[in-house]
């Protein structure tokens, strides 16, 4: 049963080994799953998926598995409990009486229920061989009988398989886009710590080191503690093609003003191209001169663009789309290259799909910034890069 299952899975990118299959087998073994497909979906669900993005690939591959069953499954437990309602209190039996009552085995009982099942087609009260209640049959409840299974005084519920074909884990899945929670998660992965500060965290390595130079006498070392160290500008494309994606922004925007692995972050913003200057707002109406962001951020700073890297050709690689007011005349392309060749680490996430970036300005973009799609695995292939990655190729 568990071995199809963990195929499926296999299949669908999800792996499963050896250590997990053996405890959800011992989950099986000591009834945590009620008997019952509602608990083997929890149960398996619970021991077998690590991540939210595989939630969604464990309920297909449920369902291919299981499909099958659900009907009859549920149909079954209906009519169980159906039987099983308002029991009739049992008889005392005498110690002679119970003693007289045959002791079956676990596969003798097995081998009993399935086959009452298939015979019974209605309810029964305190008899000898019928699932029932009050007897002293070896299934049913409230009854007696050395040795039985217990049958019903359990709810039912939704079917498992038609939970998990209503696939409500959809919006884990890797390539679809962001909400805020997640962005925060991928976020996180973009983390770095130094010792910096007051002398205030005990050291207990070096304080183990020096009393045993000491002869035993207790020498207490400080050090201090760690603080994220990680700097980033953020640049974000507003306006125009940028529209539809302006909500997905904002949750980008939200997650990082609230990360606390960042030490510092400033975010401006931009419509199409970075020129020669920055605005502080979406309204784009408190400039800041290009050169004087690239003074107040050092190299070591981590540059994240958000944008769909959509515009003109004209407006990249044109003169006349100068900024008014610009104090050198620089072409798109050009403050975009300052850029690059400013920070040591950057990354630009495109809220557009990757077929779309063929050809035109995000090509050209993506050939200066290492590009990646604003999705769970873009975002955290991003911040993986931010952490190791160095300067694209150009």
């Amino acid at each position: 049963m568990l071995e199809p299952l963990r195929l499926e899975l296999r299949k669908r990118g999800v792996r499963v080994g050896v250590g997990e299959v053996l405890r959800l087998a011992r989950a099986l073994s000591l009834g945590l799953h009620d008997s019952s497909l509602q608990g083997l979906y929890r149960v398996a669900r619970a021991l077998w998926v690590h991540r939210e993005s595989e939630l969604d690939a464990f309920d297909q591959a449920f369902v291919a598995c299981f499909g099958g069953v659900a009907g009859a499954s549920s149909e079954l437990i209906a009519r169980l409990a159906e039987w099983m309602r308002d029991p009739l209190e049992r008889r005392v039996l005498s110690p002679e009486q119970l003693a007289a009552l045959e002791r079956l085995d676990l596969p003798e009982l097995r081998r009993l229920l399935e086959e009452r099942l298939r015979q019974q087609n209605e309810r029964h009260d305190g008899g000898s061989r019928w699932i029932g209640t009050g007897g002293t049959s070896p299934f049913g409840a409230h009854g007696s009988h050395p040795s039985g299974v217990r049958v019903g005084m359990h709810g039912g519920g939704r079917s498992a398989v038609a939970q998990a074909d209503a696939r409500a884990y959809l919006p884990y899945r890797s390539d679809l886009v962001l909400d805020v929670r997640q962005i925060e998660t991928a976020l996180r992965k973009l983390r770095a710590l130094a010792r910096e500060g007051s002398r205030f965290e005990l050291d207990l390595d070096e304080t183990v080191a020096r009393t045993a130079r000491n002869a035993g006498e207790l020498e207490i070392t400080l050090r201090p503690e760690k603080r994220p160290t990680v700097r980033v500008l953020l640049l974000m494309d507003v306006g125009g093609s940028m529209d539809p994606h302006a909500e997905l922004v904002s949750q980008l925007f939200s997650a990082a003003k609230r990360a606390s692995n960042f030490r510092e972050l400033r975010s401006y913003y931009f419509h199409n191209c970075v020129y020669t200057r920055l605005y502080e707002a979406d309204d784009l109406r408190k400039p800041t001169a290009l050169t004087d962001v690239l003074e107040r951020c050092s190299p070591d700073w981590k540059l994240v663009v958000v944008g769909d890297a959509a515009m003109h050709p004209a407006e990249l690689l044109g003169s006349e789309w100068l900024a008014s007011g610009a104090e050198t005349e620089m072409t798109g392309v050009r403050c975009m290259q300052l850029l690059a060749d400013h920070f040591t680490k950057s990354a630009w996430l495109n809220p557009d799909p990757p077929r779309h970036w063929k050809g035109g300005t995000a090509e050209m973009l993506a050939g200066m910034f290492a590009m990646f799609p604003l999705t769970l695995e873009g975002l955290s292939a991003a911040m993986a890069h931010l952490s190791r990655g160095s300067r694209v190729a150009r």
